[in-house]
């Protein structure tokens, strides 16, 4: 049964905006959000006051002062003025909990139209307040002091994945390769350079270890930038600028935020929203065209290949060796360079993603569309695999 079976009504992704991601000392917190729901509201073909209701996903924890940022969306016109905002936080997965709460209040009928933003500015911040912040997500380590921040995190994932399932070899500096290669075709993206397999396989000056056994280009870098969508129950404009994509399931799940209390391999959440989210939309792996997920550090894509059922646990180099995940494969992965190579502006990522997967399904991605694709599925998560989302979207 799927969720217009299921609720009895669409929920549609009608209007988008994107700005690019990477280091924008010239704009702020203020002008990212400004820009991106002004471009979906224009591109969804309404007017400012057709807006119902506006959700916020961004993360903060202190990397910029002020810390009521729901109203800054009011300011892309002053026909929203009175408009419900609320910004809704859940760490790196900030940006697809605010869709889901924007989902949930169409579904629920107290919104006919609801604008979504993410936005998060960091490359102003330093180092040290970045990696305090980041690591505010973390049940151990909050306001700990950490010379590796979440990197050593995920190190430590890839360590007891290896000591579990055997080296991973070279796999980790493919999967960044591969995105990288995917990042050079995606206009929004920070860093947009093909680094070759080698150079991402191998320590050097260049890319030197941040947390053994994880190398500079297995992480995602410190990002600005936001992402918007206006989500509708019905197509409500015949001057919209983009086709409409449906969604058709969509699952959140938490795990124990104590390390102790989870499996560090497993990501048991992120294996029950996509079970639930495929569940609610009736479909299954080979059911999609391609999928995006959350590859902070390129470990957590590896392991992921296992969640979403790629692979069985502890072969997920073979969805790599065997090119499955790769553009023409049965099923690519982060076509658009992942959060890897597009970038990791935190609240906006879960936004990014889904904005970006509804581009490929109306024909609207340019030198990064994927011929053809008619359904994906989108993965976002926060903390190491504690705040999980999943939604599956399909062209009309």
């Amino acid at each position: 049964m799927s969720l217009t079976e299921q609720f009895g009504k669409d929920v549609l992704i009608t209007g988008w905006g994107h700005s690019r991601f990477g280091k924008h000392s010239d704009e702020t917190l203020e002008s990212l959000i400004v820009q991106v729901a002004a471009e979906a509201i224009r591109n969804a073909g309404v007017e400012p006051d057709q807006i119902d209701e506006v959700f916020l996903g961004q993360f903060n924890s202190g990397m910029v002062p002020l810390g009521f940022a729901s109203s800054l969306a009011l300011q892309a016109s002053d026909e929203m003025a009175g408009i419900p905002a609320t910004r809704v936080e859940n760490a790196c997965a900030s940006g697809s909990a605010a869709f889901h709460q924007g989902v949930k209040s169409l579904l629920a009928g107290t919104a006919r139209t609801v604008l979504v933003i993410g936005a998060e500015k960091m490359t102003h911040a330093t180092a040290d307040v970045v990696g305090a912040a980041l690591l505010g997500a973390d049940y151990e380590m909050a306001g700990q002091h950490s010379t590796t921040g979440f990197a050593g995190l995920f190190a430590d994932v890839a360590n007891h994945y290896e000591k579990r399932y055997g080296a991973v070899g070279d796999v980790l500096g493919s999967i960044a390769a591969k995105n990288h290669r995917n990042g050079m075709l995606n206009p929004y993206a920070q860093l947009r350079k093909d680094l070759g397999e080698d150079f991402c396989q191998t320590v050097s000056d260049r890319n030197p270890v941040v947390a053994a056994p994880l190398r500079r280009t297995d992480c995602s870098p410190i990002s600005d930038g936001a992402a918007a969508l206006v989500l509708t129950t019905t197509a409500l404009s015949l001057s919209a600028a983009t086709i409409p994509v449906r969604l058709v399931g969509f699952g959140q799940a938490n795990d124990f935020l104590p390390a102790g209390k989870r499996d560090p391999v497993a990501f048991a959440g992120s294996v029950t929203a996509w079970q639930r989210a495929t569940a609610m939309a009736g479909v299954s792996l080979d059911d999609l065209d391609f999928a995006e997920v959350h590859d902070c550090f390129t470990i957590a894509e590896l392991v992921l290949y296992e969640v979403i059922g790629l692979t069985e646990r502890g072969a997920g180099r073979r969805a790599v060796e065997e090119g499955w995940v790769y553009r023409g494969g049965k099923l690519p992965v982060n076509l658009s360079g992942g959060l890897k190579a597009k970038g990791h502006p935190v609240g906006a990522t879960g936004v990014s993603q889904i904005a970006l997967a509804a581009m490929q399904l109306s024909g609207a991605a340019g030198d990064m569309q994927l011929p053809g694709a008619r359904r994906a599925a989108v993965h976002n998560m926060g903390g190491l695999a504690v705040a999980n989302y999943v939604s599956v979207l399909e062209a009309v």
